[in-house]
């Protein structure tokens, strides 16, 4: 038994139906809260180390960082069983995309900085790092999620391309009797 298949056996059978049928984005969004926390550890080990003085440079380096883990575990379990572009033209357009990502990201950080003044000497250090992580890690990232979201869904793993070789897909409208078995409810 599979860690998903034993955690929906313990979920609710109403939930478990819900959890199935948005699985894709259950899954990007578990791979979302681990690249937030790459994003922020890199963010800020850089930002209060060798690019203090460059905290969006410091922000675009660990988006970056946290972009490239997110292509791999995008590619290798959220959307598994969409896609089926050559791997070359795939990841240049989840590149393409998240790079959109990355800019919408950097905004809310930008204006909070540089024309709102919430920085030093204008405002306290702990302002300063409490405007940081509201406009960089949330609302920043909250905004790219979502446009990433879509945009891998509509360009980067298209449904209409077909499942990837040697994936189960899973109809929402029939039974998953091969899960239900799995979890011993037949």
């Amino acid at each position: 038994m599979t860690v998903v298949e034993s955690v929906l056996a313990r979920v609710p059978g109403p939930l478990r139906k819900v959890l199935i049928k948005h699985r894709e984005m259950l899954k990007f969004a578990i791979v979302g809260g681990t690249t937030f926390v790459i994003d922020n550890v890199i963010w800020y080990v850089l930002k209060f180390t060798v690019l203090e003085d460059k905290p969006i440079t410091a922000k675009a380096i660990a988006v970056i960082v946290a972009t490239i883990v997110s292509y791999i575990l995008n590619r290798e379990w959220s959307f598994r069983t969409r896609g089926g572009r050559e791997t070359h033209h795939e990841a240049a357009l989840f590149f393409l995309i998240s790079g959109g990502g990355v800019a919408i990201n950097l905004i809310p950080p930008y204006i909070s900085r540089y024309v709102l003044d919430l920085e030093t000497p204008h405002v306290s250090l702990l302002v300063q790092e409490i405007a940081d992580f509201a406009s960089g890690s949330i609302l920043g990232m909250l905004l790219a999620m979502f446009f990433r979201f879509w945009g891998f869904r509509k360009w980067v793993f298209p449904d209409e391309l077909g499942a990837r070789e040697g994936t189960r897909v899973y109809d929402e409208d029939e039974p998953d009797t091969e899960s239900e078995e799995a979890l011993g409810h037949s």
